[in-house]
């Protein structure tokens, strides 16, 4: 794995730290393979629990696409120009959005273009008190990708998102946190303590239940209530079967802290 990616798992938290700080994290086609197979990994491991996805640096989480390399290969009339959504942002984001495990993004800095997509894909967003979202798009003549124009509207509705994707604009941490795109803001020197905690605590979770959760709440979105109604009771019978389910219901007739196993 290219050392613009880092990858790392350590008690069921599979943490994935985009390293070019230099270039603000952008997306270089090396950055994007490396990201691509590092979410993969981790959706793939059976010992990860929950995955952290952050940054180095702390001026930026991710502007997106690399413009600098953008531009060379669009004067070389080179193929992966545009093959890279096929290629890279598709696969991170279903990857990110699919896997049966929570996912924590620690989001540092700026989050642009394909930056803001990832951490929408994210189902936790902890947010430094520095950090600002930018759909950046049509600013380049370019339409949203990386699921933003999926994600972006069941997040802060589909109005909202039209604007800010027809009218890119930086969005701050406090004004993000309004929207509901952060779920929680912390100061910038302890955001990568603050997303840690959260992702670790996520980690020590039931890992079934918080897969049935994801799984619900993306159908619910786009099926009707007597199909969300049947999905749930699906859904429940499989968390009611799982081994944390029943050292749950254990801990608290024991008035005891339960200890998941994540099965």
């Amino acid at each position: 794995m290219a050392d613009t990616v880092l990858y790392e798992v350590n008690d069921g938290l599979a943490t994935i730290t985009l390293n070019r700080p230099e270039a603000m994290n952008a997306l270089n086609v090396a950055t994007k393979v490396a990201l691509r197979d590092a979410v993969r990994a981790a959706a793939d491991d059976d010992a990860v629990r929950a995955v952290l996805l952050t940054a180095a640096g702390d001026r930026a989480f991710c502007v997106g696409q690399d413009l600098k390399e953008h531009i060379g290969l669009l004067a070389e009339g080179s193929g992966q120009v545009m093959s890279t959504v096929k290629e890279h942002y598709n696969p991170v984001v279903r990857a990110l959005t699919e896997m049966a495990k929570p996912v924590v993004a620690g989001v540092n800095g700026v989050a642009a273009g394909a930056g803001f997509g990832f951490a929408l894909a994210a189902d936790y967003r902890v947010v430094a008190d520095t950090a600002a979202f930018n759909t950046s798009f049509a600013g380049v003549a370019l339409t949203a990708d990386s699921g933003v124009s999926w994600t972006l509207p069941r997040v802060i509705g589909p109005g909202r998102a039209t604007d800010l994707l027809l009218f890119p604009r930086s969005i701050a941490a406090q004004e993000a946190y309004e929207l509901g795109i952060a779920n929680r803001i912390v100061p910038s020197a302890e955001l990568r303590a603050e997303a840690e905690k959260v992702a670790r605590e996520l980690a020590a979770g039931p890992t079934v239940a918080y897969a049935a959760i994801k799984e619900a709440v993306a159908f619910g979105f786009s099926h009707s209530l007597a199909e969300t109604l049947e999905k749930e009771d699906e859904l429940q019978t499989r968390a009611g079967a799982s081994e944390d389910h029943g050292i749950a219901v254990q801990a608290f007739v024991n008035k005891e802290k339960p200890k998941y196993l994540g099965r």
